[in-house]
């Protein structure tokens, strides 16, 4: 057959369109250029590796059928991929297999020739040892189904669905998914781990903050048994490392989890690691490490817009057998823009004023809840702000704070300017450690559980934080 490539490649996209959804065909059709047609070779030019990956993996069959039906059984298909190197974007061809199978990668994330070999024999595997058996630490709430999907996340959930179809099997390994708070990595985290659990249940799914890692590597540097903490994480065939940023300045924790990373990648495992910033802009990480974490797909989470916060408050809703009316729904959504945590939490202080004040639920009501939301939400935003509140309660210097003392007054007082922190700021536990007595993150994290649990278990405790609290939000 002979003829124009671009008239050729409309031919095909009308076969395709009537055998996809308009959303799969906008997001994975469209985009694709044809470059050439010679020899009943028909090349087609897509954005990057991911993108060729999600083809072979999901639209293989209707790719054939369609190059078959349009060119003719001699037909063929190439790939023009545009991969990304050292910032410069150079073209390079890959041709399509004759049905979708998983090939050795060389440095840059093209195939080789050469299919993959059974590997090396796994040391740590000892002969009739039991299948390691493991707590996934997965949140059963966080799926799939009840995310959200909008223009804002969509690449970041997809990306996270191809992963739990081939696990370690595909060019985005490792998977890093990067935002701002409160916008979804976790639940992604949870829900890619979920579905492989699901899917492949001879797997080992592990997820861990980065917090947890560090104080684990720690504890084990201590007690002289390191060598047992990296062959445990060398057993994971997939594990997911929520706020990798925290690593940074942990040197000699980053070089362990250098070394567990590489491990894994050989071994075909999947790595899935979360982010408040793209790889380019995370500091004090070691340079070999960040190169790796750019080996796979970078997926980013943006700010919800309007529609997406109205779909996530109605499906938010819908799971808890609350019924709102259409514009209470639509005002909530344009009146808090920050972050879905933020949103949901509005909608739950809602709820509960209506239920506990046996009142129904209004417009007004939603805005005497918002304004007080926004107003402590601002006002509050400042760690100086609460630390200055706490020290003037306890009639102590906000300079003593750093002082490394053990008398209880300044360890108390730290220790709830830390609390109210977390909960009012919104800076990181890294950046509220500094500024509370130059502490680090994992500090933080402790002082956090210390007056969380004596808020549950010590009436007078609780009784003069929510007092300290009224001071802060006044």
């Amino acid at each position: 057959m002979t003829g124009n490539h671009t008239q050729i490649w409309l031919k095909c996209l009308e076969v395709i369109k009537d055998n996809t959804s308009a959303q799969s065909y906008n997001t994975w059709f469209k985009p694709i250029v044809p470059v050439s047609f010679v020899n009943n070779v028909l090349t087609i030019q897509v954005p990057s590796h991911f993108f060729y990956d999600w083809l072979e993996s999901h639209y293989i069959d209707l790719l054939r059928k369609t190059i078959k039906k349009v060119i003719g059984t001699e037909g063929k298909l190439e790939y023009r991929i545009v991969m990304d190197s050292a910032g410069n974007a150079n073209s390079s061809i890959m041709t399509q297999p004759s049905h979708h199978q998983y090939y050795k990668r060389n440095a840059i994330g093209a195939p080789s020739p050469e299919k993959m070999s059974e590997g090396p024999i796994n040391p740590f595997v000892i002969p009739g040892l039991k299948k390691l058996e493991i707590d996934s630490q997965l949140n059963d709430s966080y799926t799939f189904e009840n995310f959200v999907e909008g223009d804002c996340n969509r690449l970041a959930r997809e990306a996270s669905l191809a992963v739990t179809e081939n696990p370690g099997g595909t060019a985005f390994n490792p998977l890093l998914i990067y935002s701002g708070t409160g916008l979804g990595k976790t639940h992604l985290c949870h829900a890619i781990g979920l579905r492989i659990k699901e899917k492949f249940p001879e797997k080992t799914v592990l997820y861990v903050q980065s917090e947890q890692f560090i104080n684990q590597f720690v504890n084990a540097s201590k007690n002289q048994n390191l060598n047992d903490f990296v062959h445990f994480y060398q057993m994971i065939d997939v594990l997911i490392i929520d706020d990798i940023q925290f690593l940074a300045k942990k040197t000699k924790t980053q070089e362990t989890f250098f070394h567990i990373f590489n491990f894994l990648h050989q071994n075909h495992k999947q790595l899935v690691l979360t982010s408040d910033k793209f790889p380019v802009d995370l500091e004090d990480m070691m340079p070999r490490l960040l190169s790796r974490f750019k080996w796979g797909l970078s997926a980013d989470i943006q700010k919800p817009d309007t529609a997406t916060r109205v779909a996530i408050l109605k499906n938010k809703l819908y799971n808890n057998g609350i019924v709102l009316s259409e514009d209470i729904i639509e005002y909530l959504a344009a009146s808090m823009r920050t972050n879905i945590r933020e949103l949901e939490g509005v909608l739950i202080s809602i709820v509960a004023q209506s239920s506990l004040n046996k009142k129904e639920i209004t417009k007004e009501l939603a805005q005497q809840i918002i304004d007080r939301f926004v107003k402590s939400s601002a006002k509050n935003v400042s760690v100086e702000y609460i630390t200055n509140i706490v020290c003037d309660y306890f009639g102590i210097g906000i300079d003593q704070l750093s002082l490394n003392s053990r008398k209880q007054q300044i360890v108390q007082s730290r220790q709830i300017a830390m609390y109210f922190s977390k909960k009012y700021s919104n800076v990181s536990l890294a950046i509220i450690g500094k500024q509370c007595g130059n502490k680090d993150h994992s500090t933080v994290h402790h002082a956090c559980k210390t007056i969380s649990d004596r808020i549950e278990t010590d009436k007078q405790f609780k009784a003069m934080m929510e007092d300290i609290e009224k001071r802060i939000l006044i």
